[in-house]
């Protein structure tokens, strides 16, 4: 082995180090940089529009494309978290007579079927179980914000310097020119599916909830419609995490009508709504597989957070993608 490969192996080596280091140590922020990464894809296209074929400054354009982005992103959350934020101050200063009233219902429920029945230990466990809970939430939520404001801060310098930033990965990437289209075209196809279509479907779904939850006689239901909007995102079971609770509420509180028609209506619009959007609108952003994405998410959200409903099914797709690049870079050699 000569001096070159030496060096070689010890760059390289140092390389691996200290981006190991920096990964470990900047890894809660990583949700941040996907977040710019995914706006990036979003706007790249309007953004160079406006600045290479109208002329538009690039720094002023920037600033605008993030404040519009501020407007359509952030409003919506400010209003959810002014309907659901009260709840959990009610919650946490009047725990005892929320228990009393849960167990209340709990010996109401004593009357239905075995596996529909909750002892009053249940209740006690679970409202220090949500308790507990609460302060986790609100650290989330100061990281989340955190990582919003890296997301647009990273966004600016992004499109500002996004010509470059893209000539710069092509000329790193170790790929063909036609295999690195395919990777962006799969990532584009993905981020603006998930991005888009996940939104659209969780709103949609909170809005039927609601009006079905109004309907038929449910309290807060507009609260309990964004937590079905919320719970759509969950793999496999969904909104069935609401619905199904709300259904054996009013089976216990001698409701039966209301809770078979809320069943029968939860499982056909509100379940529903989801099947039509994939054929329709969803279609047409991205044809994605829902295997895809139902696998992405079950290995995005424990690796990224929120930012896992996009880039978990973009790693299960950049898997299936490699395997083809793999097989077109190095063709198994003729005998």
């Amino acid at each position: 082995m000569n001096n070159t490969n030496v060096k070689q192996y010890l760059l390289i080596g140092v390389i691996l180090a200290l981006a190991y280091t920096l990964g470990t140590k900047l890894f809660a922020f990583f949700p941040g940089l996907l977040g710019a990464v995914t706006l990036y894809i979003l706007m790249r296209e309007y953004y160079f529009k406006l600045t290479v074929i109208k002329r538009w400054r690039k720094g002023l354009t920037a600033a605008l494309f993030i404040l519009g982005a501020l407007v359509i992103g952030v409003l919506p959350i400010i209003g959810m978290v002014q309907v659901i934020l009260p709840k959990f101050t009610t919650v946490i200063d009047n725990q005892e007579a929320v228990t009393q009233t849960l167990q209340g219902l709990a010996r109401k429920m004593d009357s239905l079927p075995p596996y529909m029945q909750i002892n009053q230990q249940q209740v006690t466990q679970a409202i220090q179980k949500i308790t507990a809970a609460i302060p986790d939430v609100l650290g989330a939520t100061a990281n989340m914000l955190t990582n919003a404001v890296l997301a647009f801060f990273l966004l600016y310098f992004m499109l500002v310097d996004g010509r470059k930033m893209e000539v710069a990965i092509n000329k790193y990437l170790p790929l063909k020119d036609t295999n690195v289209d395919n990777i962006w075209e799969a990532t584009r196809t993905m981020v603006v599916s998930n991005a888009i279509g996940i939104p659209v479907l969780a709103a949609c779904q909170a809005v039927i909830a609601m009006i079905g939850y109004a309907i038929f006689g449910i309290d807060e239901y507009i609260l309990w419609g964004i937590f079905t909007g919320v719970a759509s995102l969950v793999p496999v079971v969904g909104c069935m995490l609401i619905w199904g609770p709300l259904c054996a509420y009013l089976f216990a509180t001698a409701h039966p009508a209301a809770a078979i028609g809320l069943a029968l209506y939860s499982f056909i619009l509100t379940g529903g709504i989801d099947n039509v959007l994939r054929f329709t609108i969803l279609k047409r952003l991205g044809d994605v597989h829902p295997i895809i994405t139902t696998l992405g998410i079950i290995v995005g959200l424990p690796l990224f957070g929120f930012m896992g409903l996009i880039f978990g099914p973009l790693l299960v797709s950049y898997l299936l993608l490699l395997v083809k690049i793999y097989r077109v870079e190095f063709p198994e050699r003729q005998e």
